[in-house]
C-alpha cells in the first residue's frame, strides 16, 4: 500500500514537473513583446491623437508619455525576440506577425532601433514645449516604427 501511494506521488510529480516542459514554445517571450507593443501602442496612440487634433494637447500628459515611449526604446528587450519564435514556426499556436528576416538581417533592425532612440529622444525632450513642437517630433517616432514594421512584420 505504501509503495502504491508513493508511486502515485512520483507519478503526479512528474506530470506536473512535465507540465512546465510541455508548454508552447516562446509563449512567454512572444507576449511580452505583443504586450510590450500595446503599451507602446497606447503611449503613441495619446501624442498621436492630440497632434492630429483628436485630443486636447495638455504639456504634462504628453510630456510624460514621450517619456514611456522614450524610456521603452532603451530597454533591452533582446530575450523576448529568440530566433525561431516567428510565424513561420509552425510548433507555435500563439500568433506572432515576427517575419523570420529579423534574425537573418538583425544589422538592419539594429540601425532602426537606433533610429527609434534618436527620434524618441527628441519627442522627449520636447512633447511639453507646445502642440507645434509635439507635432514636429512625433512624425519621425511614427517613421522609425513604421520602417521596422513595414520590413519586419508581417501584415
Amino acid at each position: 500500500m505504501k509503495k502504491t501511494i508513493v508511486n502515485t506521488l512520483g507519478i503526479a510529480l512528474l506530470s506536473f514537473a512535465s507540465l512546465g516542459i510541455a508548454a508552447e514554445p516562446y509563449e512567454a517571450e512572444i507576449k511580452a513583446r505583443q504586450a510590450f507593443m500595446q503599451v507602446l501602442k497606447f503611449n503613441l496612440g495619446i501624442v498621436g491623437d492630440m497632434a492630429k487634433g483628436k485630443r486636447d494637447y495638455d504639456a504634462k500628459l504628453a510630456e510624460s508619455v514621450a517619456k514611456n515611449v522614450h524610456a521603452a526604446s532603451l530597454m533591452d528587450n533582446g530575450a523576448m525576440w529568440p530566433k525561431g519564435s516567428d510565424n513561420t514556426n509552425a510548433d507555435l499556436t500563439i500568433k506572432t506577425a515576427a517575419l523570420p528576416k529579423i534574425w537573418s538581417n538583425f544589422p538592419e533592425v539594429v540601425e532602426k532601433h537606433k533610429a527609434w532612440i534618436e527620434a524618441s529622444t527628441a519627442l522627449a525632450a520636447n512633447a511639453g514645449k507646445g502642440l507645434d513642437a509635439l507635432r514636429e517630433y512625433v512624425v519621425p517616432v511614427a517613421k522609425s516604427c513604421q520602417s521596422c514594421h513595414k520590413s519586419f512584420r508581417a501584415k
